[in-house]
């Protein structure tokens, strides 16, 4: 149910004309990359099917990917870890909700730091985190966004693998990079 009203909140926040300069972005095609370093193995998912929304006059972020996108390179990996890990079937998407602390003057070709606050869902479990980035435009029309997080497998109820081929960190870092473009 709450897929039907990220949808309906999407359609309806692009889809409807705008009255005068506002600062609604988009992407559909961000990055993100999880670095899973064990003490045996160390290896990288990435998804290049990042969505997301940010409306800089509300204050309004929200992200999602869709975690059966996500490749680490070795297609059995892959499936152990949507099907017995991750549980895809059940909890197919990795998504966060919330709003930029404080919000910068941004300029063309300069960088601000920002630090979002808001809520991280993965394998059915939301918590308050908050994720350090950074915000560059690009131009008028295009807003670069680069923001990087830690994710503890365990407050996510996430298994961890006890077989060695599959040694994974309780810990993931969690890096994204999107160009969002203007609606």
């Amino acid at each position: 149910m709450k897929r039907f009203w990220f949808y309906f909140i999407a359609i309806s926040f692009f889809a409807f004309p705008k009255i005068g300069n506002t600062q609604g972005f988009k992407t559909e095609s961000g990055s993100v990359e999880f670095l899973s370093k064990a003490s045996l193995n160390e290896f990288t998912g990435v998804s290049s099917s990042l969505n997301g929304l940010m409306d800089l006059d509300k204050n309004l972020l929200d992200f999602f990917v869709d975690l059966n996108t996500l490749k680490t390179g070795i297609g059995l990996r892959d499936r152990h870890m949507r099907e017995n890990y991750l549980e895809t079937k059940k909890f197919p998407f990795a998504e966060f909700t919330g709003k930029i602390e404080t919000l910068p003057t941004l300029i063309k070709g300069q960088s601000r730091e920002v630090l979002a606050k808001g809520k991280f869902k993965i394998h059915g479990v939301e918590r308050e985190i908050e994720v350090p980035g950074k915000l560059t435009m690009i131009s008028d029309n295009e807003l670069k966004l680069e923001a990087q997080f830690k994710v503890l497998l365990s407050d996510y109820k996430i298994d961890i693998p006890t077989v060695v081929f599959y040694e994974l960190s309780e810990e993931q870092v969690v890096t994204i990079q999107a160009v969002l473009k203007k609606n």
